[in-house]
């Protein structure tokens, strides 16, 4: 997959790992920025808010497009943002409204965050 076409706000299926001592699985992610490397900041979307640091729920009505398979609310973990790469990508669920990503950035811990660019073409 192109990483490129990723930018802020995304909703991708990903392998990422919670925290140091969790296993890694595949899960619903955010894109909260793109690099110029082309790896992408992303923050591990849960059906469970975190015991040990901030989650911001989501709902149907966050995403700008698309959306996630909720029967009930769920949870960005932005306590555990990582750094993923374009072979970690398993797919696109869709796009969050653009309060929805401020409110997840908001509640990271400091983390810089590039300028995000789609490539489109």
């Amino acid at each position: 997959m192109d990483i490129t076409r990723y930018v802020g706000g995304d909703v991708l299926l990903a392998s990422v790992r919670i925290g140091s001592l969790g296993e890694e699985k595949v899960r619903p992610v955010v894109v909260i920025a793109a690099g110029e490397d082309g790896s992408l900041i992303v923050c591990p979307v849960s059906s469970s808010p975190s015991s040990d640091g901030p989650s911001v729920p989501l709902s149907l009505d966050d995403f700008a497009r698309g959306g996630l398979d909720l029967f009930a609310e769920s949870y960005a973990l932005a306590a555990h943002p990582s750094t993923i790469r374009a072979a970690d990508i398993v797919g696109k669920k869709g796009t969050l409204q653009p309060e929805a990503l401020a409110a997840i950035r908001e509640a990271m811990p400091a983390v810089r965050h590039p300028r995000d660019e789609r490539r489109r073409g």
